[in-house]
């Protein structure tokens, strides 16, 4: 009898140890089936897309059979404008650089083309669809102060290198010293406007500016 006692009380923990182990691995995690389920349904559900737009400048939301924002959708017309003088000042500076060493009348009217619509696209992002700001923190002033220098910057050079391709084009057609010139020119304004859009993005992306209207106000200057 005394022999049996040792005996059942083995018996007894191995049953114990056979009946707890698939229910705790690795420092007492759970895996069986209810314990997943128990740690699923406490976890927050985060694949449903949540909704940041406010209503003033995301109306097109309620519109779900279009994804085509309206203009009146934005806060401003600054970003639906601005992209037309980065583009168009960058090409017009390549062509006419191009064109010192082919002299082409062809590429003369390119760069007369891109240049127009390039310096009056940036003169009304800069002079009328330029939104007031407010509630900016200091370094996205000085960010802003950097965008605005170069874009009057670009507004200085573009207007010149015009005033210049067409003395070129219809007064000295198309010399090579005064294709230099304009090619000359409209590099310093093809930089300016690569800057300013820099800044840009860095207002945008970084600092937060622009973007569902905040810091915005809905005037302009």
């Amino acid at each position: 009898m005394t022999k049996k006692i040792p005996l059942l009380m083995l018996l007894t923990l191995l049953l114990s140890i056979i009946h707890t182990e698939p229910l705790y691995a690795h420092g007492g995690e759970k895996h069986d089936k209810a314990a997943q389920t128990e740690e699923h349904a406490q976890e927050p559900d985060t694949s449903a897309p949540q909704s940041v737009a406010p209503e003033e400048h995301a109306a097109h939301v309620q519109e779900p059979a279009t994804a085509h924002a309206r203009p009146d959708d934005f806060p401003n017309k600054h970003p639906l404008v601005v992209h037309f003088p980065i583009v168009l000042l960058l090409v017009a500076a390549a062509v006419q650089l191009c064109n010192i060493l082919f002299l082409r009348r062809e590429l003369d009217w390119i760069t007369t083309v891109a240049t127009i619509i390039g310096f009056s696209t940036a003169y009304y992002v800069t002079k009328f669809a330029h939104p007031h700001t407010s509630g900016l923190t200091e370094h996205a002033k000085l960010v802003l102060d950097q965008h605005d220098l170069y874009a009057d910057w670009t507004i200085y050079l573009a207007g010149i290198g015009l005033g210049a391709q067409l003395l070129n084009q219809f007064l000295f057609k198309g010399r090579r010293w005064s294709v230099a010139m304009v090619a000359l020119l409209l590099t310093g304004a093809a930089y300016c406007v690569a800057m300013a859009g820099h800044y840009g993005a860095q207002l945008v992306h970084i600092e937060g500016v622009g973007p569902q209207g905040r810091y915005l106000d809905t005037g302009h200057h």
